[in-house]
């Protein structure tokens, strides 16, 4: 093997896993192709940490050789109805780059996960940024991670050394039907999550936010039951 292993060792990832439906389809998918799954979560400030409670649930129903929380303080620097309680969440469709967006917050995500993959020796890194069905956030277009996985093979060891940590993402250019058509396949339960931006601390939606909006109109394209808690 290129990275200078023994054959039979597995190939690794690192999975970003924020307890919500897309993350948590991704980790279904890089078990399935046969990956060996370090999950890595967020405590950032954001409104509610029911979400984290989530990305445990998940990695106990599917499995994972660990899961990693990190604590960081994305409040601070403001900006963003997700980390500023000051600022409302939408609860309508809005024109442009919603207040939910977090100001480079995928780029911070994406970065500490790199840095994780390199002291893992990790092949590869799952995210779940979905540029169909999503709020029109600039860090998850198909540019963005094309431009990241580029940085990666510039900034690290292995990169260097020709053997780049790749940036998978692959619900990149899925509806949000087709990704819950696919976990559904894989055998994930979709109760287990959270989407909710700002569920309560059972976890429980509101219904009525953009992320909960999608996540309701994606099942019901999907022809699945809805398993969302609703407040």
């Amino acid at each position: 093997m290129s990275r200078g292993v023994d054959m039979n060792e597995s190939k690794r990832a690192v999975v970003l896993l924020s307890g919500g439906l897309d993350s948590a389809t991704c980790l279904a998918i890089a078990r399935s192709q046969g990956y060996e799954c370090f999950a890595i979560s967020f405590e950032y400030g954001q409104r509610h940490d029911s979400e984290l409670a989530a990305a445990q649930r998940v990695v106990d129903a599917l499995g994972a050789k660990e899961l990693k929380t990190i604590h960081i303080n994305m409040g601070d620097i403001g900006g963003s109805a997700l980390t500023d309680r000051s600022i409302d969440v939408p609860e309508s469709p809005t024109e442009g780059i919603p207040v939910t967006y977090v100001p480079a917050r995928n780029t911070v995500f994406l970065s500490l996960a790199l840095g994780w993959a390199e002291v893992l020796n990790a092949d590869a890194i799952f995210i779940g940024v979905n540029a169909v069905d999503y709020s029109g956030y600039p860090d998850c277009r198909p540019e963005y991670i094309a431009a990241f996985e580029n940085l990666a093979k510039l900034a690290t060891k292995r990169g260097v050394e020709g053997n780049p940590i790749s940036i998978e993402a692959p619900l990149l250019m899925l509806s949000k039907a087709d990704i819950i058509q696919k976990g559904t396949a894989l055998g994930l339960d979709y109760g287990l999550t959270v989407s909710c931006y700002q569920a309560d601390q059972e976890g429980r939606a509101c219904g009525v936010c953009d992320s909960c909006r999608l996540r309701k109109e994606g099942f019901a394209q999907a022809g699945v039951l809805d398993p969302t808690r609703y407040r």
